[in-house]
Formats: structure tokens, C-alpha cells, sequence
């Protein structure tokens, strides 16, 4: 799974947040309402889009124009992805899961616990 930059991660939140497909000047206004800061160039933007589309993030409606973008799976999936990304190259599993479970909240502890139970019931 790749790793996202800063403007890669900010066009991804925007996109995981919309309800439906954004164009890149909605993304860019997005952008520039979210950080506060000067808008980006629509080609800035436009570049970003096309690397997450190599990266296999978003998805393409090339059927009208302007073309539409839209996150290819879920910020929980990415997430996921990325934990175990991580996990797949340590060599002591137990360790870091160890080290990993000191550091959750209770509430997350006993979310876990749920969804582990969940995960051996079925």
C-alpha cells in the first residue's frame, strides 16, 4: 500500500468525505476552504489526482466532462491497509501487537476485544 504525501492525504479526506464523484476545481476549493491558505492551481491538483490514480486510491468517471473522482475504497480500508502493511514487515509480530495494545485507549481495548470475539464466533 502506498504511503500518501500532505496534498495527496488532504485530496483523499476530501474525497472520502463527499457524499459522491468531486471534479478537480470542487477539490480545490475544498482544499483551499479546509487549510485556509491560498488555492491551489487546478493542475497542481489535477497532477495529485492522476498519482493516486497510478496508486489504484481513486477511480475516474472519464464519461462526462469535467471527469469526476472518487476514493476507490474506504478510509477504514486504507487504514487497515497500512496497519498491516506495517505489521507484514517487522519480524517479531508479537512485539509490536504487544506494544501496540499498551498504547490503545480502554474504549479501543474493548473494541478490539469485540471484534475479536466476533472474528472467532464465525
Amino acid at each position: 500500500m502506498a504511503t500518501l504525501g500532505q496534498l495527496e492525504r488532504s485530496v483523499m479526506d476530501a474525497l472520502w468525505d463527499a457524499p459522491g464523484t468531486l471534479e478537480a476545481n470542487e477539490l480545490r476549493d475544498l482544499l483551499a476552504a479546509a487549510d485556509g491558505q491560498r488555492e491551489l492551481a487546478v493542475t497542481t491538483v489535477l497532477t495529485v489526482l492522476g498519482r493516486l490514480e497510478k496508486k489504484g486510491m481513486i477511480s475516474r468517471d472519464r464519461s462526462a466532462r469535467p471527469h469526476r473522482w472518487r476514493a476507490a475504497g474506504s478510509r477504514a480500508e486504507h487504514v487497515a491497509e497500512l496497519m498491516h502493511d506495517a505489521l507484514g514487515d517487522v519480524g517479531d509480530r508479537e512485539a509490536v501487537l504487544a506494544r501496540f495494545i499498551g498504547r490503545v485507549t480502554p474504549e479501543d481495548a474493548a473494541a478490539l476485544r469485540r471484534l475479536l470475539g466476533e472474528r472467532a464466533a464465525s
